[in-house]
């Protein structure tokens, strides 16, 4: 599990963050009707930026949720002078004397939140001991679910938040010596009228009728175990850190099953203990439900939620009560095989057949310690990147997808723009496990082998990675380290500290061969409303003498009606996480401010909409030395959500760059040095999403660097009862530069039909005229539990203009999960 952390072998710097592999995939689809994010770049593809600031086009995934990055609008004032940068050092100032107090005061009360008794009595179940497991098919007809108390009175967030849920729900907890379960009986006045819209594993339940349980099993009121289902008996997991998103990449084994009626529908879930993490007898949980009701797009909790939140919002959750549970016994095997033919079509190459098998296996330390091995990695089943094309000068973020590094990922989540105060997931993640196992040009890398120690212990949120590559070619194998350990504090707060280390090993490795960051970071909640927090780091890099520091600090209020956030970093221009992902790799002080309004009145419903949603954001990059501007981009707009469904989004971006070198957006197009920019006018419509044809529009028409784009993208989706899925996109580009002129076409088509929930067979078809190539990617998984089962893929990469296929790949692969214990 050690590593040595001795110099060995020189590594360029790391100046791209362009990381994609021919397995590792992304979703491309940008929800029309969500947020613009909060101001930070997503790029929608990956480039690397060479001296002279030349972009190669790669494959790519974008991230949920992205903001439009096309640069855009005229050259209306940057209105960030002197007087602005003083009163943002004099914010960032206050902002870090703030969390200091706060963090003092936080250490000085110790121990976990505990909410008013008045809540915690409105809202705590008591699980009921079964002397026998019921079956899992959905039907509530044993004895033992009518011992149970039935927990009720469920409460709308959305969209009358406080008032009682439109549909009756009753939830049982039972529990015995190896699993917890769950009896729900959603009533429905109507059930021809729910709505069902996927039923493969981990679909989206937010835009169907689905039903969601949250344990927080160490009652910390920050971390939890997410499962939910739907109609079809789908399976749903996911973990949450710090209250955040749920991070659905997490599989776990359990067991879900439903039945529908007359009267709604019925689901069953048995969880195994082995399956969760959590402290010693007598336990005391945290515990929410949701239920959604789509054709009225209600969200309603069985512990009541304000509408802001989700049920990540673990500090607003109610509590679980009579469990005496002994620490589970856990060890499993998972071995794999794999078999392959792989063609490239290039003069004099022959059809490459391969196979090979591996190891990966799961002990249980402790009830709350996990150590995960894995020896022959391989991840032959995960799709192909959505490609994308990107006409920035930045890097992209690629998602992980890969199921050994997804486990407890948020745990080494730190860097900026993260949400809540120096979390991952923005623009500088200090650890980014996409680094292993890839090289700089995206090239697969063999890793050999290794571990991870992940959980809680005395009250510490613990981690520790380690993974060997192989040698490949000229380049030495190497070794990555990642220790991480967190500590929890009352209102919504914590603290950490995390040591990444890179070395290259091998007869190939030289004596300045590594890499390493240190980093600190924390989060601080000021009663419900204000959170602040922050992080900062160091990176050692032989060779590298300059800055190699980075700081951010983040404050955020949201009373549910008004936001405003502020935020304030530097990254110095040799701060290099060479196992991290930085989007912007020049060296900047950046500042970010976010002022948002949610109007729901009376008014406005009775227009026939539900919500109006004004907001306005600006963010902006300077270069250290001078404060010259390196980057500004400002969004003005305002959300239509009419209750139909159907939405408008109507504003006004500005994307400005200040470029210190010729920067070239397409091959041959060179936009010389200086400041260019300005204003673009950006229209977002799209219907209904419960119905079974879905459509979006975006527009974007305005000023693009120094001339003029006009982009359309469009998406249909056609889907029948969540069994089949017809999904395509289609983006153009016009843009108009005194330099010259360039079109790019960008189009991806995914086909799914789900045979059960655990049967499933997917085409994705790209075409991209940039790179002058169409792709097929088809996968056919029959999975049995937690990403075990048979997968068989097909690659096929042809070139346009009829000049025949490039490379063509055939993959088959079978893993069997084997419980030694249980």
């Amino acid at each position: 599990m050690s590593t040595s952390l001795s110099p060995v072998g020189p590594r360029p710097r790391l100046r791209s963050n362009s990381l994609n592999g021919p397995k590792l995939h992304s979703s491309n689809l940008v929800h029309p009707g969500g947020s613009p994010g909060r101001g930070r770049r997503r790029n929608p593809t990956a480039r690397v930026n060479g001296p002279t600031g030349k972009s190669v086009v790669r494959r790519a995934a974008c991230c949920h949720r992205v903001r439009s990055l096309v640069l855009t609008s005229s050259t209306a004032a940057h209105f960030t002078g002197q007087v602005m940068n003083s009163s943002i050092v004099w914010c960032a100032a206050f902002s870090s004397a703030l969390m200091i107090g706060l963090a003092a005061s936080a250490w000085a009360q110790g121990g976990g939140s505990q909410p008013p008794a008045s809540t915690v009595a409105e809202s705590v179940a008591t699980a009921v001991r079964a002397l026998e497991a019921p079956a899992i098919d959905g039907v509530l007809d044993e004895a033992m679910w009518r011992q149970a108390t039935a927990l009720t009175d469920f409460v709308q967030a959305e969209p009358l938040e406080g008032q009682p849920a439109s549909q009756q729900t009753e939830v049982r907890v039972l529990y015995d010596d190896s699993a917890i379960f769950i009896g729900v009986r959603l009533h429905d006045t109507d059930p021809s009228q729910v709505v069902v819209s996927d039923m493969s594993r981990d679909a989206g339940l937010g835009d169907q009728d689905s039903f969601q349980v949250i344990f927080d099993t160490f009652q910390d009121r920050q971390n939890g175990f997410v499962f939910g289902t739907n109609t079809t008996g789908v399976q749903y997991d996911a973990q949450v850190r710090n209250q955040g998103d749920p991070a659905a990449t997490w599989d776990g084994s359990w067991e879900v099953g439903t039945q529908s009626d007359e009267g709604g529908w019925t689901a069953e879930f048995r969880i195994p203990l082995r399956t969760l993490r959590y402290g010693p007898p007598p336990q005391a949980w945290g515990l929410n439900f949701m239920r959604n009701i789509q054709r009225a797009r209600e969200r309603a909790y069985w512990a009541p939620m304000p509408r802001q939140f989700n049920l990540s919002r673990l500090s607003s959750a109610g509590y679980l009560r009579g469990l005496q549970l002994a620490a589970p016994r856990n060890l499993k095997l998972l071995p794999y095989a794999v078999s392959s033919a792989n063609r490239n079509f290039t003069p004099g190459s022959d059809t490459d057949l391969d196979g090979d098998f591996g190891l990966d296996a799961k002990v249980g330390v402790t009830g709350s310690l996990n150590l995960d091995l894995t020896y022959n990695t391989d991840f032959a089943q995960v799709e192909v990147d959505t490609q994308q094309i990107n006409l920035t000068r930045y890097n992209v973020r690629f998602p992980e997808k890969r199921p050994f590094f997804l486990e407890n990922a948020e745990l080494f989540a730190v860097g900026a723009s993260g949400g809540g105060g120096g979390g991952g997931g923005g623009d500088l993640d200090l650890f980014f496990t996409r680094r292993i196992g890839l090289d700089e040009e995206g090239q697969l890398v063999p890793i050999r082998g290794g571990a991870r120690l992940s959980g809680k212990t005395s009250g510490y949120n613990v981690g520790l990675m380690n993974m060997q590559t192989d040698e490949v070619g000229q380049r030495p194998g190497n070794n990555f380290t990642a220790m991480r350990v967190s500590r929890d504090l009352p209102s919504r707060s914590g603290v950490g500290a995390m040591i990444i280390n890179r070395t290259a090993t091998g007869d190939l490795a030289g004596s300045d061969d590594w890499n390493r960051t240190w980093g600190v970071d924390g989060r601080f909640g000021v009663g419900e409303k204000v959170t602040v927090g922050g992080f900062a780091a160091r990176t050692e890099t032989p060779g590298l003498a300059g800055r190699e520091h980075a700081w951010n600090v983040t404050s955020q209020y949201d009373d549910g009606k008004t936001l405003v956030d502020f935020d304030y970093g530097i990254v110095g221009e040799d701060f290099n996480p060479e196992v991290g992902y930085l989007e912007n790799t020049l060296g900047y002080r950046r500042w970010y401010a976010r002022v948002q309004e949610t109007m729901r009145q009376e008014k406005i419903r009775s227009w026939g909409f539900r919500e109006f949603l004004p907001h306005i954001n600006y963010t902006r990059y300077d270069y250290l030395d001078d404060s010259r501007l390196q980057n500004a981009e400002l969004h003005v707009d305002n959300h239509w959500d009419w209750e139909n469904g159907y939405f408008i989004s109507t504003g006004m971006n500005g994307t400005w760059e200040g470029l210190d070198q010729p920067f070239e957006p397409y091959p041959g197009i060179v936009v010389p040095p200086g400041s260019h920019g300005g204003l673009r006018f950006t229209l977002r419509s799209n219907t209904d999403r419960r119905k079974w044809l879905f459509a979006r529009h975006q527009w974007d028409t305005g000023r693009f660097l120094t001339g003029h784009q006009n982009t359309h993208t469009f998406q249909a989706i056609l889907r029948q009862a969540g069994r089949f899925a017809l999904d395509t996109t289609w983006t153009y580009r016009g843009i108009e530069l005194p330099q010259g002129s360039f079109e790019t076409n960008l189009g991806n088509m995914r086909v799914t039909y789900n045979f059960t929930p655990s049967i499933f067979a997917q085409t994705l078809i790209q075409y991209n005229d940039l790179t002058e190539r169409w792709s097929t990617n088809l996968r056919f998984h029959w999975l049995q539990t937690a990403g075990t089962g048979l997968f068989m893929v097909y690659n096929d990469t042809e070139s346009l203009y009829g000049l025949g296929p490039v490379n063509r790949a055939f993959i088959v692969k079978y893993v069997q999960q084997l419980d030694l214990l249980n």
